[in-house]
């Protein structure tokens, strides 16, 4: 009996196999004459595809997803006002190039309310812009839940509107935005230019549990936002952020992790770090090096918070963790209770920062608002032994013993960091005060496998 079970499973498997089709299209219409089905593959013929607006539909399943691609990437381009939805289960995009063309005012990319575990891969969007600045749409828009993104690459946008909107519902979504490389994007000269938003103000006490995880953000310069959370319960780890000009942002919601990133700013004007709004964020093991931003754009911030905040509002800060993060050559280090003004009085709430390395700042910690309530633990300043500084309690000064390895700096075998962490914290296991970041965190600096395969014009990195 199980053999014949067994049989007629390989036939059905067999049988399944052979249904499935590969599609050779040269346009749109094309592509929506087509009924796919699991397994179906669909090419796009080499040449350029001029005002297409590609609806790609279908429900594929977990082993036979439904594949687009491009013939050859590289012969592949879209151009005018060609765009993409992506709308269905299972379904794949690969190997697409938009490039110097603009929509109507309709993202280029699409994932639909009823997309779920699609998948938008080694793909580019390049100087898609209209030539009206005000115009407003983005490169990328995630509705839908348990899509992702990755291997892309997204650089030059110029208009209105993020280049990457997660957008939220009643349910959490799970996106995952991973291994992509954000390219320059210059300033816009206001609001509404972020690299990546997740949510929106109506939706930030909403949770959305997306991963924004080993991106590169290269000269990022839209607004004072490279990434904007507007939600709760998204991680943010593992990314670059290399001479951008503004802050990652938890401007709304709360329980947020932000953790083992990288900034580099190589002392570049407005460069800033990580900014803190909201309750119960975890802010630990990221490494902050030469960001000249103070106030909202020190290399953590956390803000002062509005009397009965409406959800567009800045929220108090309450039970925010910083713990074992790495500071090198910054102008300055912690802002707290930065943005305090006549409306902005609410100091932050039980704010813990501890175990925290701080190298060669100018200014370690600024008390904006003299009414936060602090707890300092732990905390390490490595300056020139001919240094006066006055320091809270909860820092000590040392000779960290830091040598610089490649792009950053890193503490010797010999250094008073290794073993000198205090306290336990449910979110980190480690001995060391500072950023403790393993190999493949490290390798992001070597722009190992981020990015489309077939695109080679990124930044080499250095440190000044």
């Amino acid at each position: 009996m199980r053999f014949k079970l067994f049989i007629t499973g390989c036939l059905i498997f067999l049988a399944f196999q052979g249904f499935a089709k590969n599609y050779f299209i040269g346009s749109a219409a094309e592509l929506a004459k087509l009924t796919l089905k699991p397994g179906d593959k669909v090419i796009l013929k080499n040449g350029n595809w001029q005002d297409q607006q590609l609806i790609f539909k279908g429900n594929g399943t977990s082993k036979n997803p439904i594949v687009l691609s491009a013939e050859n990437a590289l012969l592949v381009n879209l151009i005018g006002k060609s765009s993409i939805q992506i709308d269905g289960t299972w379904l794949v995009v690969e190997g697409l190039n938009f490039t110097n063309g603009a929509t109507n005012g309709e993202d280029v990319i699409l994932f639909t309310e009823k997309s779920s575990n699609c998948r938008l891969t080694n793909s580019a969007v390049v100087n898609f812009n209209p030539s009206e600045k005000t115009k407003e749409y983005t490169y990328v828009s995630l509705y839908g839940t348990r899509n992702r993104v990755d291997h892309c690459y997204f650089e030059g946008k110029t208009n209105l509107g993020p280049t990457l909107v997660v957008w939220l519902s009643a349910k959490p979504n799970y996106h995952q935005i991973d291994h992509n490389y954000f390219g320059p994007r210059p300033d816009i000269d206001g609001n509404g230019g972020e690299t990546i938003r997740i949510g929106t103000s109506t939706w930030s006490m909403y949770d959305s549990f997306t991963k924004v995880e080993s991106n590169i953000f290269a000269q990022c310069n839209g607004e004072t936002e490279i990434v904007s959370v507007k939600s709760c319960r998204n991680t943010i780890s593992n990314n670059l952020f290399y001479e951008s000009v503004g802050t990652l942002t938890l401007r709304h919601g709360n329980y947020n992790q932000v953790f083992g990133n990288i900034f580099i700013g190589n002392n570049i004007k407005n460069t800033g770090g990580i900014r803190i709004i909201g309750e119960h964020h975890q802010v630990y093991n990221n490494y902050l090096q030469g960001l000249t931003g103070t106030g909202l754009r020190a290399a953590i911030s956390v803000m002062d918070g509005l009397p009965n905040p409406q959800l567009v509002s800045h929220w108090q800060v309450k039970d925010a963790t910083v713990v074992a993060n790495t500071i090198v050559d910054c102008k300055e280090a912690f802002s707290l209770g930065a943005g305090k003004n006549a409306e902005r009085i609410l100091p932050p709430q039980r704010v813990v920062v501890a175990n925290n390395l701080v190298s060669n700042s100018a200014n370690t910690v600024t008390m904006v608002d003299p009414a936060s309530e602090v707890t300092f633990d732990g905390n390490l300043v490595n300056v020139d032994k001919t240094t006066d500084i006055a320091l809270p309690k909860g820092f000590k000064v040392i000779d960290a013993k830091l040598k610089k390895n490649e792009l950053i700096w890193q503490p010797e075998a010999s250094s008073p960091i290794k073993g000198a962490f205090r306290g336990t914290f449910s979110f980190i296991n480690q001995k060391d005060v500072g950023a403790k970041l393993n190999e493949s965190q490290l390798s992001i600096l070597k722009h190992q496998d981020i990015g489309p395969k077939w695109i080679t014009h990124k930044i080499v990195l250095s440190s000044k």
